[in-house]
């Protein structure tokens, strides 16, 4: 009888980890292995298995089990503690009309503040996303790309709900952007969008946003109903 791989033994702890940086170690190691599949959606994590994986006592992994889930990355379940959260699924259109609610509003706080500096970082992320061929790069790329445009909204509960958003589209990119053939779109998009933050375009640069969104939601919708993506959940 072939034994069960234990998916925890694909993260590495080098050596033991300090006190006081022992919630935020275990918080973006963990973090770092759900991005990137190798802890894979509907996995528990088990307190007792963590601490002993990463030398300390539970309460540093329960307060980082507690971060991870209020970054939509892990779900709390009856009998099962914190389990791998599912990419965006069903929900997908319910997922994106709040995200252009939340992210509209991010953005039309920022744009006024942006700095040289952050128009200049945006611009290098788009560069980066047109040539870029990992999917696991450009998912990480499009989520830094929009938190560029956002990240001079004063209100920190808001872009830290933004950023939880964009962790779940970072990860649903990561393993089904091949099949959903997504690309040249999207930097046009992100071009345009780019073009009226430099401009102080509040208004045109959010219009922008919700349509570029939307486009996002037609293409995931479509893509969950077909028969491509079914097969890839059974298999």
């Amino acid at each position: 009888m072939t034994r069960k791989a234990n998916p925890l033994s694909s993260i590495k702890v080098n050596g033991p980890i300090a006190a006081h940086l022992a919630r935020s170690v275990i918080e973006e190691t963990l973090r770092s292995a759900i991005l990137d599949g190798r802890l894979p959606c509907g996995i528990a994590l088990r307190q007792q298995d963590l601490a002993d994986l990463f030398g300390v006592s539970r309460m540093p992994v329960r307060e980082a089990l507690r971060q991870l889930e209020a970054q939509s990355l892990l779900n709390v379940v009856a009998h099962k503690g914190a389990v791998v959260a599912p990419l965006v699924q069903g929900d997908a259109v319910e997922t994106y009309a709040l995200r252009i609610l939340l992210e509209s509003e991010a953005l039309r706080l920022s744009v006024p503040l942006l700095e040289a500096a952050d128009l200049e970082q945006a611009a290098l992320y788009i560069d980066q996303l047109e040539t870029e061929q990992d999917y696991t790069e450009i998912g990480r790329l499009n989520r830094l790309f929009h938190m560029s445009l956002y990240s001079k909204a004063p209100n920190r509960r808001l872009l830290k709900l933004v950023e939880d958003g964009l962790n779940e589209e970072e990860r649903f990119l990561r393993f089904n952007l091949e099949a959903m053939g997504l690309g040249k779109l999207s930097q046009e998009d992100h071009r345009a969008m780019w073009r009226a933050a430099e401009a102080r375009d509040v208004e045109g640069s959010v219009r922008l946003l919700v349509n570029h969104l939307n486009r996002g939601v037609e293409v995931i919708t479509r893509y969950l109903n077909s028969p491509e993506a079914r097969n890839r959940k059974t298999s």
